[in-house]
């Protein structure tokens, strides 16, 4: 289904019968996803819940426009608000994964009165030190300009052949095949306009914002990935209302990797609500 937000439009999937008295879960993909990657996990969240997967600007079927100004954390911001105020959403519970889990988290920093719950998986508050900042922007914008002066293919192949991404060589050939054919339906230009406008190195540093959110959290890190488990073991200190769940046989990707366990968790921190 798509809603139109100025000049654009924005793409989102119900994966869920939508009953508009339930609590709605608002999933957000990472770089290279789309809405699609929720599928599978939705399938075995509580059914109490409507679920929806958001495709972010650039990705997916949204619109991946030339103007950069449409991906500024400002206006990403506000895209997820148009949706949740067309659906006429309450008590939303974002559920964000790396890139979406910063944007989710964002989102709750600058508007918490529209959240009664926050999920975040392999996701950071942001780079602190300036120093380190300025350079993950210029390894960004390498990166976008990579993109944009290669193929799809090319840059697929160069995403996935990181160390971040090394358990999901234990997959299938065919189930690998799937998940590059997914990533290279995404745009070249929505692809690197993201990176140069709401990469790491540009978003800003919200771990002090963090003392100030009253709403229910869970931290979700992969024990095979160490760097995440490690940033959100730092990140569960500042954040006062948030438990951290470590998947001891998952990566990066949590939710892709362990879907039954990535389930398992979440359903557990929703019996709260």
């Amino acid at each position: 289904m798509f809603i139109q937000y100025e000049s654009i439009k924005l793409h989102f999937e119900n994966f869920s019968d939508f009953d508009p008295g339930k609590k709605t879960i608002i999933f957000l993909h990472g770089f290279t996803g789309s809405a699609n990657d929720w599928k599978d996990v939705a399938s075995k969240l509580d059914k109490r819940f409507n679920k929806i997967a958001f495709d972010l600007i650039g990705h997916g079927k949204t619109s991946s426009p030339t103007d950069v100004k449409f991906y500024k954390i400002d206006s990403v911001t506000n895209q997820i608000e148009v949706l949740i105020r067309h659906l006429g959403l309450k008590g939303v519970i974002l559920c964000g994964y790396s890139m979406g889990g910063r944007v989710a988290l964002n989102f709750a920093v600058n508007n918490p009165n529209l959240l009664s719950g926050l999920i975040l998986e392999s996701s950071s508050a942001g780079i602190r030190n300036k120093n380190e900042r300025a350079k993950r922007k210029n390894n960004d914008e390498e990166l976008a300009s990579f993109i944009l002066n290669n193929s799809i293919e090319d840059f697929v192949t160069k995403w996935l052949d990181q160390e971040i991404f090394g358990t999901i060589r234990r997959f299938s050939n065919e189930k690998i095949k799937m998940i590059k054919e997914e990533k290279m339906r995404n745009s070249r230009t929505g692809l690197a306009n993201s990176l140069i406008s709401f990469g790491t190195g540009v978003m800003p540093y919200l771990g002090s914002e963090l003392i100030k959110l009253k709403i229910p959290a869970l931290l979700i890190s992969g024990g095979l990935d160490e760097k995440f488990t490690q940033i959100n073991q730092s990140l569960r200190k500042l954040f006062p209302s948030a438990k951290h769940k470590i998947i001891s046989t998952a990566g990066h990707n949590t939710h892709l990797e362990e879907p039954k366990k990535f389930g398992d968790a979440v359903n557990k921190f929703l019996k709260s609500f």
